[in-house]
Parts: structure tokens; C-alpha cells; sequence
């Protein structure tokens, strides 16, 4: 015999007599989700250009994110708002930027309609939809949804990914973090990594690693329930932290250079058909340095921090394909709606020159080539918070 249900705030439907065999119970009804709906996963890449995915030219190896548009649709017309916390406020709310008064990243915050990065309780999270409808909520990685005043232990937690729908979260609340030593909130307390760089610590697996146990959780209890995961890997912002092991793979790749670069995947975008064929490369951005005309130490430099960067990505795809290969393992990829998107294109915060440390940028100090030159050989490993030159 199936339970009596009734709509939580309504009567109760059952019944209460004088003894036991005279009364019938009844529940309040929990949310469902409707059979066969669908689990979603949705990616948010940080600060990649599409230009640096294999599926859109790029000869950096990204063989499973390519698999994702070989087996459904790959944009070639999206848009977002060039920024990481408007454009992430937009795709978890569907609303207009300012509407959520994240109009820039929620350091920018000022005391202004639209600006002032407390987005409005009122413009639902799809967590908190979604929630409503018998799915269960993660969030993994990146949130930078919470204004700074509120980032502390001291709260408030209504702005925290827990506060807006998500049932579990594991990642880190600010705008980047170290990639070997971050700054890691668990739902709604600080915590440490489990283990050290040395002993093979490194951000994206462990955050792949929790979005695998909070999915394995589930699924062994509930099976036919569906999930929804936000997955917000630091990759590929600053730092650009990766091992010599993947960085290595590049050597050599990039020595010809950004405007080689800009023309080799132009051209691979055509024979995609990516872009229409008559299309034209933009001009040489004018604040960029002509390849040709640089020394060659920062020529080698530059070069380098392309290849640590490439490795970090494909390690970054590495790991996506771990999380991919955890639902075909458990029966649940092909009933997973999977988006993938970037926040924003490449950054420029490296400036002309790459960085070593983001503290320079932030406080106007100009990165020196020679100190950067002093790091070239220490790229990627924990000791810097390395970015690429905006060439």
C-alpha cells in the first residue's frame, strides 16, 4: 500500500480516531523530481578564450572536453559579460547583470543601483528552482557570488552557496585562490587540504574528487533522484599552477609566437567551420609587442608561460575526464544535460610582460623582466602565481 501524502501548509489528509485501528496516517509530501528528469552538470571555466579549446582550433590537447561537442552542440555565437562574478550571476539566476547588482567582480562593489553585489533574494538561484523540484544541489570550485564584507567566518551565510539553494559545496568563495595551497570552505566552514603539494596535492583533482563523492553519496541511496552540480574549477585563472609533467608535454610549441598563434587557430576555426570562410583576423592589438622585435630571453620566457599554461589546461581537462568517466561508470552520463562555458575570454591581467606574483597588478607595480626571467625555470610550481604576457 502506497503512502498518504498531503501538500506541506495544507490540512493534514489523514485520519485521527479514538484508537490505532481507527486512525490512517499521512505525510507531508517531499519534493520530486518528475521520471526520468534529468541530472545537469554545468561547467564554468575560468579566463579561457575559445580559441584555446581544442574543439575550437587550439592544439592544446583537450580530448574531453572536444567529446562534449562531438556529441552535442558547440557555439559559435555565445556571449557573457566579460567579467567573473556578473557573468556567473547571470547563468545561475538567468537575469541581466545589473538586475543582480553584480555589474562588476564583487571586489568592485560600490554603493550604487546595480553595483553593489548583493544580488536580490528574489532573483532565484537555479539551485533554489531546481531544489523545489526534487533534484539535490551541488556546488564545486569557484563561487565569487558573495560580497567581500561577508566572506569571514563571522558571516552572514545567506549569500554562501549553502544560503542559495546548494545542499553541499566544496571549493573557494573569493576570485582565485593558490592552486597548491587554497583557501577551502566545506558548505559552511574553513578547512585545510588534506595533504601537501609534495605528497601531490593540486585544486582541480581534489575538487573533482568531492563532486565524485557527493554524487557517489546519492546515487547509492537514491539512485532514480537527479543532481544538479555547479562545477567551478579555479582553471584557468591565475595562478597558472601546474606540475613540469604537463607543462613539459608544450616545449617548443609556442616559440613562434602570439601572432602565430592568433593565425594557426584562425585558420583551423575556418576548416572547422567555427567562423564563416570570408571571414578576417582582427587586427595586431596595438598594445601587444611585436614577436619578432623582442630579445630572445623574452621571447623564451613568454613561450614558457604559454607551455605552463597549456599543461594546466589539458591537466584541467585531464581531471574533467575523470568526472565524465565516474558517470559512465555508474550508469549516468548519457541522462546528464552537460554545459560547459567559460566566464570570460583570456585575461590580460599579466600585463606585457607575465606576472609572477598577482599582488603587482593589483597594486600597480610594474612586473620587472628580469625578475620574471629569475622564475622561468620555476613556472607552474608552487612558489609563484604565475600569469601568461596579454600577448
Amino acid at each position: 500500500m502506497s503512502l498518504k501524502e498531503y501538500k506541506p501548509g495544507t490540512a493534514f489528509t489523514g485520519v485521527v480516531g479514538r484508537t490505532h485501528d481507527q486512525s490512517e496516517p499521512a505525510w507531508p509530501e517531499p519534493p520530486r523530481a518528475r521520471d526520468g528528469a534529468a541530472n545537469v552538470l554545468f561547467i564554468v571555466l575560468d579566463d579561457t578564450g575559445f580559441g584555446h579549446l581544442g574543439c575550437y582550433g587550439s592544439p592544446i590537447s583537450t580530448p574531453n572536453m572536444d567529446s562534449l561537442a562531438a556529441g552535442g552542440v558547440l557555439y559559435s555565437n555565445m556571449h557573457t559579460t566579460a567579467l567573473c562574478s556578473p557573468t556567473r550571476a547571470c547563468i545561475l539566476t538567468g537575469r541581466n547583470h545589473h538586475s543582480n547588482n553584480m555589474a562588476c567582480i564583487t571586489e568592485g562593489s560600490t554603493g550604487f543601483m546595480g553595483y553593489n553585489a548583493n544580488i536580490p533574494f528574489e532573483k532565484g538561484f537555479l539551485s533554489e528552482m531546481l531544489l523545489q523540484n526534487g533534484y539535490n544541489t551541488y556546488a564545486v570550485g569557484k563561487w565569487h557570488l558573495t560580497p567581500v564584507d561577508q566572506v569571514s567566518a563571522a558571516g552572514p551565510y545567506d549569500r554562501w552557496p549553502l544560503g542559495r539553494g546548494f545542499e553541499r559545496y566544496y571549493g573557494f568563495l573569493g576570485g582565485d585562490t593558490h592552486q597548491y595551497y587554497p583557501e577551502l570552505v566545506y558548505d559552511n566552514h574553513i578547512v585545510e587540504q588534506e595533504k601537501t603539494p609534495e605528497e601531490g596535492y593540486h585544486l582541480t583533482e581534489d575538487l573533482v574528487d568531492k563532486a565524485i563523492g557527493f554524487i557517489a553519496d546519492t546515487k547509492q541511496v537514491a539512485p532514480n533522484k537527479p543532481f544538479f552540480m555547479y562545477f567551478a574549477p579555479g582553471a584557468m585563472h591565475a595562478p597558472h599552477h601546474v606540475t613540469k609533467e604537463w607543462s613539459d608535454k608544450y616545449a617548443g610549441m609556442f616559440d613562434d609566437g602570439w601572432d602565430a598563434y592568433r593565425e594557426k587557430v584562425f585558420a583551423r576555426q575556418k576548416e572547422l567551420g567555427i567562423v564563416p570562410q570570408d571571414a578576417e583576423l582582427s587586427r595586431h592589438d596595438p598594445d601587444v609587442q611585436d614577436w619578432d622585435a623582442l630579445p630572445e630571453e623574452e621571447r623564451r620566457l613568454y613561450a614558457r608561460m604559454m607551455e605552463v599554461f597549456a599543461g594546466f589546461l589539458e591537466h584541467t581537462d585531464f581531471h574533467l575526464g575523470r568526472l565524465f568517466d565516474f558517470l559512465k561508470k555508474i550508469g549516468e552520463f548519457d541522462d546528464t544535460l552537460i554545459m560547459l562555458i567559460s566566464d570570460n575570454g583570456s585575461s590580460a591581467e599579466g600585463g606585457p610582460t607575465g606576472s609572477v606574483n598577482e599582488s603587482n597588478f593589483f597594486n600597480f607595480v610594474p612586473e620587472s623582466v628580469e625578475e620574471n626571467l629569475k622564475a622561468l625555470d620555476n613556472l607552474g610550481g608552487p612558489e609563484y602565481f604565475n600569469h601568461f604576457a596579454w600577448g
